[in-house]
């Protein structure tokens, strides 16, 4: 497909995605695992989320359970662009 035709669907999946973590809901996003907001802080450009991944076992994983910390940014202005 080209990037034209994409990218529209792919900003707004990620728009949808961004307001439901900006809500505090948390998401089963298969394959990659369930997404929960662990803490989140103010800044002065936007907020900052610390979020919990939980991936279920799968034959590739060596470990039982695999649990990652991201963060993730929400500047206010990128929030308007989105818009």
């Amino acid at each position: 497909m080209k990037k034209k035709d994409v990218k529209p669907a792919v900003e707004a999946t990620l728009a949808v995605l961004g307001e439901a973590l900006q809500d505090g809901r948390a998401l089963n996003l298969h394959p990659m695992g369930k997404v929960k907001i662990n803490r989140e802080k103010k800044l002065a450009s936007g907020r900052m989320f610390v979020a919990r991944i939980r991936q279920n076992d799968t034959p590739a994983a060596t470990q039982t359970d695999e649990t990652t910390t991201v963060t993730k940014t929400t500047d206010t202005s990128d929030k308007a662009a989105a818009e």
